[in-house]
This record gives C-alpha cells, structure tokens and sequence, in this order.
C-alpha cells in the first residue's frame, strides 16, 4: 500500500464512493418501483382526471319558486321514494278545488304517483313503484263515505307502493283525516284504515293499519 502511494498510483477512494452512492440510487428507485407494482398503481408522466365528486345531497330537486299554479289547477304533495324513505315532492294538477269530489282528487294524485318522475327528481334519486294500471273509485253501498276503493287489494300491492299511495291521500287536506286514509279493494271485503306515521315514511315497507270497518 505504501509503495503504491509513494510511487503515485491514482487512488480509489472517490470512484468506490461513487459507485457507493450511484447503487443505492438505483437500490432505492428498484425498491420504489416494487412497492409501486405491489400496490397495484401504475407509474405515469400524465396527469389523471378523476372526475367530479358524487353528490352527496339526494333526495332534493332544484326549487320550483313561488309562482302561483295556473286557472284551475292545484299544488299538490306526493310521496315518491327516493334512498328506500318516502319523500315528497310538489306536483301542480289540472283540477278547480272549488269543485272538485274526494274521488277526483284521488284519481289525480294517483296519476301523479303513477307518473315517471322528471330527468330532475330522477337525477335526485326519486323513483315511484305504484302500479300503472292501478284505479280508484269512490265508496261502494255500505261504506262510509270517505271510503276510497282501490283497483287491487291495498294489501296486495308491493309495501312501498301502498305506502306512497296512503301517505299521498292521508296528507290531502281534501282526503286525509288525521294522517289517516280508509282503503278498500275491488272485492267484498271492509274498508280498512291506513296510518301515515314518521315510521312508516322512513320505512315504507310498512304501513300500519287501524283495522277493519264494520259495515252496516
């Protein structure tokens, strides 16, 4: 060693640093890439375009503002279901409140329920499952007369569907009797009260009922 010193033989010790450094550069841009291929990300020089952010606010459409309904028309309330809750929404209908029976009420807000909602509610997350070939009428002989007769049994239509239809009518200041609505069907059997209650809005699938009517 000392010979080679005093002889002026180059030394080593920059080059082997060098070289020191350079493999721990590459030691670690390897280890890098292998955490990077584990993970499952892929290296790219482009940036990448996630997209907006989901909304975070369903349930809620752009506000129709107070203009007043046209001649002979109403503004009416319905129960759609949107995020499995019953939600309502304001519908205007073409009917003369001055004039207009219990049966004509129910026979719009029913429409209105059987309506596919607007690109907007849809977009908002609003849905409806009533049955599009469903009817009503207004009470048979026998029954009191705040009685409505539905198309089908009330208990045979799907839970969320009699669950908007109850709630929709018992909320109608020109049906409901204290969030209650009587329903019957097309058959012999007794009218039965519904109840629209919290619970049953934030839980359509069911509806609770006061019981059958004794008819004279």
């Amino acid at each position: 060693m000392r010979s080679e010193r005093a002889h002026g033989a180059p030394s080593r010790g920059p080059a082997r640093r060098g070289h020191r450094r350079a493999a721990v550069v590459l030691a670690a841009v390897v280890a890098g890439a292998a955490l990077a291929g584990g993970c499952g990300i892929r290296s790219t020089s482009v940036p990448v375009d996630a997209g907006a952010a989901p909304s975070r606010m369903p349930c809620r459409t752009a506000s129709a503002g107070t203009t007043a309904p046209p001649p002979e028309s109403v503004s009416v309330r319905i129960y759609l279901v949107c995020a499995s809750q019953l939600v309502t929404v304001n519908r205007t209908v073409g009917l003369d409140p001055s004039r207009s029976g219990r049966v004509l009420v129910a026979q719009a807000l029913l429409g209105e329920l059987q309506q596919e909602p607007s690109a907007g509610e849809r977009r908002a997350g609003f849905s409806t499952v009533v049955p599009a070939g469903l009817r009503v009428s207004g009470p048979r002989k026998g029954d009191p007369e705040d009685t409505l007769r539905l198309g089908e049994q009330p208990e045979d239509l799907p839970a969320e569907a009699l669950a908007q239809v109850v709630c929709s009518y018992a909320e109608s200041d020109a049906l409901g009797a204290g969030g209650a609505v009587l329903l019957g069907g097309p058959g012999d059997y007794a009218p039965r009260g519904y109840l629209c209650t919290t619970e049953t809005k934030n839980r359509p699938g069911d509806v609770p009922t006061l019981g059958a009517v004794e008819l004279s």
